[in-house]
């Protein structure tokens, strides 16, 4: 028997093969598939080049029997794995915040006193930041009376340990600004992440 392939309605189709399905014990199959335009095909078999694509398979009755899904490409189950991944993770949220909290003032108080915590780091670290930028000025005085900031011709050359001392002043000083901005990052990171605790618990309980 001939492979055919139509591009008609179906129902135009099942009348005009009537051939494939006045035998009903034949076990003769026909598939339907879609080109790249959106055309419609049938036929007993799929050409090679669709056979990953999506198509649907009747019985020598005409009768619908199966349905074969497109093989998907690597980025598609990438992204199926990453909504599950996202799924699985909220799902995990929302049992640990249902165990862990009894009502929104208790997660309140666990961020008022966290936030506190981060509070006194960030004060302690602009303390220390206020002390070194001091240093850093009694040091930065210091290096006027030597060659070449001093306009003294008499006066001496620079000695390699203060040159080594305002170095390691600015190092320390760098240090601790970009320990303060991650400090700051981190509590807005936090107050960000309770805020959103609070609202999805609010969701789990149905309460406003």
């Amino acid at each position: 028997m001939r492979n055919v392939a139509w591009i008609v309605a179906p129902v135009l189709l099942i009348a005009a093969a009537g051939w494939a399905f006045a035998d009903n014990n034949s076990g003769r199959r026909l598939y339907k598939w879609v080109d790249e335009k959106g055309m419609s095909h049938y036929g007993d078999r799929i050409p090679p080049e669709y056979a990953n694509q999506a198509h649907e398979e009747f019985n020598s009755k005409g009768v619908p029997v199966a349905h074969q899904e497109a093989q998907k490409t690597p980025e598609q189950v990438a992204i199926e794995d990453q909504k599950k991944q996202a799924a699985e993770d909220l799902k995990n949220r929302d049992k640990n915040l249902l165990i862990t909290y009894v009502s929104v003032q208790e997660i309140e108080r666990l961020r008022d006193q966290r936030v506190a915590l981060l509070a006194d780091q960030m004060r302690v670290t602009s303390q220390f930041l206020d002390i070194l930028n001091g240093r850093l000025h009694t040091l930065e005085k210091t290096t006027m009376t030597y060659r070449p900031y001093s306009t003294d011709p008499q006066a001496a050359q620079m000695p390699d340990q203060v040159a080594e001392d305002l170095v390691h002043m600015a190092n320390d000083i760098r240090t601790q600004e970009l320990n303060l901005i991650e400090k700051q990052h981190e509590e807005a990171m936090m107050r960000a992440q309770f805020e959103s605790d609070i609202s999805r618990f609010k969701e789990l309980k149905g309460s406003h």
